[in-house]
C-alpha cells in the first residue's frame, strides 16, 4: 500500500490582539489636531478636485495636498 505526502500548510499564522485607545494613543502619539477641507467642482466636460490636511501629533506636523484637473 502506498501512502500519499501531506501537504504542507503555508498559510500564514496571524495572532489578533486588541488594544484600547488610550494605549494606542500612547503607542502613536496620538493626534493632538486634524482638520482636512475638499472642493469637487464639475462643469460640463471639465472636472476639478483638491483636497487639503493638516494633523498636529506629538510627533510633529504633517501637511498635505492635492489637486486633480480632468477633462470627461
Amino acid at each position: 500500500m502506498r501512502k500519499e505526502p501531506r501537504a504542507m500548510n503555508v498559510a500564514p499564522h496571524i495572532e489578533a490582539a486588541e488594544i484600547d485607545d488610550a494605549a494606542l494613543d500612547t503607542i502613536s502619539g496620538g493626534v493632538a489636531a486634524a482638520t482636512t477641507a475638499g472642493l469637487h467642482l464639475q462643469v460640463a466636460h471639465l472636472e476639478v478636485c483638491a483636497d487639503a490636511g493638516a494633523f498636529v501629533s506629538a510627533e510633529g506636523v504633517a501637511l498635505g495636498a492635492n489637486a486633480h484637473v480632468g477633462v470627461n
